[in-house]
């Protein structure tokens, strides 16, 4: 009965199959086509309106910082504010919930780093530590399934809270300045809901119906029916105000015959109903609290329940996948640090940070291409902080480049990742330099720090790789 639990003895069969497919992932990341591929522009929609919601968070959160006095505390504030760039296109009420944890998230962690450097904790332990942290970070955003910057915001604000922080004050002064920047990020987030209250959810059905629209000029069945599902799951969630359930039942009319203009195209290759549905998504992407959708459908009857994304969440947390993930991310954030410091870097942590982004991916192709998205944009985005901070600007001017620099970061982000480095790298030293002087050699300690993280979380990844992974082998 316990035959199931015995693990089989590797056979040299079976260990040299791996040696096989960890090489070969470790020449995929050398491949002039993985390089190549790391610089295509992805296609995006509705950016703007979010890049103008967490630049707006930043801005008042850095201009009521300045207008106080504590411009020392206005970067910490910032990364609260942050916050806002998460759950991006989540329908209002459940968008509410999950900003609510991820910035219950991001104050724990600055308290957390602020206690390491309250109690003087040497940097190699720091390494670990927070190698470990990240790793329950990932564990937390993978497992609530929260879009966005990721797990490394959550490190890089307690990073910054233990190179700040020298006592209990200093930690106090530090959650309060961030839980501030929370709740402005909360509310900037937030407030389209009160005139667009449907707007996620008019988004996802003509997502999907531009989906379905693209069968006829050859795209795929399966991704028109998965993008009508998750539309129906986002009407779902923005349905649960009374106001909107007249307006989610027409939109599930939509889909509806959406469904059936699928059905008809696959079955029969008939693309009539494909033209007549494509009609409506020019109407759903304006922006309306509600419309009368063209050749008006009968509205469905009863909108399905909508998914408890905590139950589900903390069941998908310690899903196997998840957690060897988040093993392989502490492994490589800590040989990272390690690794930087041995060699005398100044901020080993900015290495371990390189791995953890890096580790973010779903597969082996992912890690590596965002590995060398982050390492290309670091380098560009090196320049324009050495640039930046040779200028010596003031705070004002400081705030007017960290605006500027983070809604570009959020209107890059749908597009490539190595743009979003250009923009991220310089405000994160921009606002380092809030709290403390910072010199243009950080600029290339950021660079080198990068290099080392990259480099380390792709050979943890190939060494680690799963040999059901094969999303990087040509076919």
């Amino acid at each position: 009965m316990y035959a199931g639990l015995v693990t089989p003895t590797p056979t040299p069969t079976t260990t040299s199959s791996r040696l096989r497919h960890s090489s070969g992932a470790i020449a995929h990341s050398v491949s002039a086509q993985t390089w190549r591929a790391a610089f295509r522009l992805g296609s995006a929609d509705a950016g703007i309106a979010p890049a103008i919601r967490v630049g707006l968070a930043t801005a008042v959160v850095l201009i009521l910082g300045g207008a106080l006095g504590h411009e020392e505390l206005a970067g910490f504030a910032a990364l609260g504010a942050l916050s806002a760039a998460f759950g991006r296109y989540e329908p209002y009420p459940r968008l509410a919930g999950k900003l609510a944890i991820v910035g219950a998230a991001l104050v724990a962690f600055i308290a957390f780093g602020a206690a390491l450097g309250m109690f003087g904790v040497p940097v190699w332990a720091q390494i670990g530590v927070l190698s470990l942290a990240a790793g329950a970070a990932y564990c937390f955003i993978s497992g609530f399934r929260i879009t966005g910057p990721g797990p490394v915001i959550l490190v890089f604000a307690a990073t910054g809270a233990a190179g700040f922080a020298t006592s209990f004050a200093d930690l106090v002064r530090l959650v309060v300045a961030g839980t501030i920047g929370v709740l402005i990020g909360w509310a900037a987030a937030m407030l389209p809901a009160l005139v667009l209250p449907m707007g996620p959810a008019r988004l996802a059905v003509a997502r999907a119906l531009a989906n379905v629209g693209k069968l006829e000029a050859g795209g795929s069945v399966p991704t028109a029916r998965a993008s009508i599902a998750h539309a129906r799951t986002v009407i779902a969630s923005s349905s649960r105000i009374k106001s909107t359930l007249g307006h989610g039942r027409e939109l599930m009319a939509v889909l509806g015959e959406a469904d059936a203009a699928v059905r008809l195209w696959s079955e029969h290759g008939d693309p009539s109903l494909l033209r007549d549905i494509a009609v409506h998504e020019d109407e759903l992407r304006k922006m309306k609290r509600s419309s009368m959708i063209e050749h008006s459908l009968e509205p469905v009857s009863e909108l399905p329940a909508p998914e408890n994304y905590v139950v589900a969440g903390l069941r998908h947390l310690y899903s196997r996948a998840v957690v060897m993930n988040a093993v392989r991310i502490v492994m490589a954030s800590a040989l990272a640090g390690w690794v930087a410091a041995g060699a005398g870097l100044e901020h080993p942590l900015w290495a371990s940070m390189g791995a953890m982004a890096a580790m973010q991916g779903l597969n082996y192709k992912q890690t590596v291409q965002r590995g060398i998205q982050r390492l290309v944009g670091n380098v560009g985005g090196a320049i324009i902080a050495a640039a930046l901070i040779a200028l010596t600007l003031g705070y004002w001017q400081a705030v007017v480049a960290v605006v500027i620099l983070q809604t570009a970061a959020e209107l890059f982000v749908v597009k490539n990742y190595a743009l979003t480095s250009v923009a991220v790298t310089p405000m994160a030293l921009v606002l380092i330099g809030l709290s403390a002087p910072i010199e243009t050699s950080a600029a290339l300690a950021r660079v080198a720090d990068t290099l080392i993280g990259v480099v380390i979380g792709v050979v943890v990844a190939a060494v680690t790789i799963s040999r059901a992974d094969r999303n990087h082998v040509l076919r």
